[in-house]
């Protein structure tokens, strides 16, 4: 399989390459338990479970809801997947990319370039009629080396700065960046000065994402250009991560910082600002 060049990957042409990659299922659904059963019904041939909250996310506190994993503990998850340095990853939920996002995210952030996620997810891969499989499979231990960061990683310094100067993009619902609405965090608001960019407006009803240019029309709105300082947050660093893959899959803002503590982090200071 030659290196990936795009973010996203079908359900088609990740069927003709499957053997080529190693796959990770990173199904999640926030307040839920966990989705491990939802695999072992069945999930894509040769697809390796990954835990969202035991290895994309550290401990919840003071870093927020979804705080960033320590690297250490990352990378030994990966090489238990079987995730090695020659081989692409892909990596797929149940459809709206969000918890394949924050991995993709992951992966690129401690230097694993040739990763993508698949678009549409495991119901896309159902409904192109592709194979699935109850087998758990026994992944050889991968060699991933999780490097210097390969990816901006904001603090809540640096999202206030870029508020701003630069572009704050806010990818929770608009309700919640307005401060109506609010069943999750104790604090309802928004950072001053960000911008509201829902990340699920970016994705169709089947959870497949817009075209690059229906995306980069929907930015390009929202002022970013492919010069402009961007910086991204959510709630707890997950809607974030998908919009980070949403601006690279649109071709106009590939690089994309991320307050990965985003609100839940922000609100622990009584002294930051609120905005509604």
């Amino acid at each position: 399989m030659t290196r990936p060049t795009h973010p996203l990957i079908s359900a088609a042409v990740l069927a003709d390459v499957l053997p080529e990659v190693t796959v990770l299922d990173t199904r999640w659904q926030l307040g839920q338990p966990s989705r491990r059963p939802s695999y072992d019904e069945g999930h894509l041939p040769g697809a390796v479970w990954v835990e969202f909250e035991q290895v994309l996310s550290g401990e919840p506190g003071a870093g927020g809801r979804h705080p960033m994993p320590d690297g250490g503990r990352f990378e030994r998850a990966m090489r238990a997947a079987g995730v090695r340095n020659d081989t692409p990853v892909v990596v797929y939920d149940d459809g709206n990319s969000l918890a394949a996002s924050r991995c993709w995210w992951l992966l690129q952030y401690f230097g694993k370039e040739d990763v993508q996620v698949l678009d549409g997810g495991y119901a896309g891969w159902v409904a192109g009629d592709h194979p699935v499989s109850t087998e758990v499979p026994t992944p050889a231990e991968g060699d991933f080396v999780a490097t210097d960061p390969g990816a901006a990683l904001l603090d809540a310094d640096d999202a206030a700065d870029l508020a701003d100067r630069a572009l704050l993009l806010d990818a929770r619902p608009a309700d919640r960046f307005a401060g109506r609405n609010e069943t999750i965090d104790p604090v309802a608001g928004h950072i001053p000065g960000a911008v509201s960019a829902p990340a699920l407006a970016n994705v169709e009803d089947t959870g497949h994402f817009l075209s690059p240019d229906d995306l980069a029309m929907r930015f390009t709105a929202l002022g970013v250009k492919p010069d402009t300082e961007v910086g991204v947050y959510c709630g707890s660093g997950v809607q974030a991560t998908h919009l980070a893959l949403a601006l690279h899959a649109s071709g106009i803002h590939p690089h994309t910082s991320v307050y990965i503590g985003s609100w839940s982090h922000w609100i622990t200071d009584p002294e930051r600002p609120v905005e509604v």
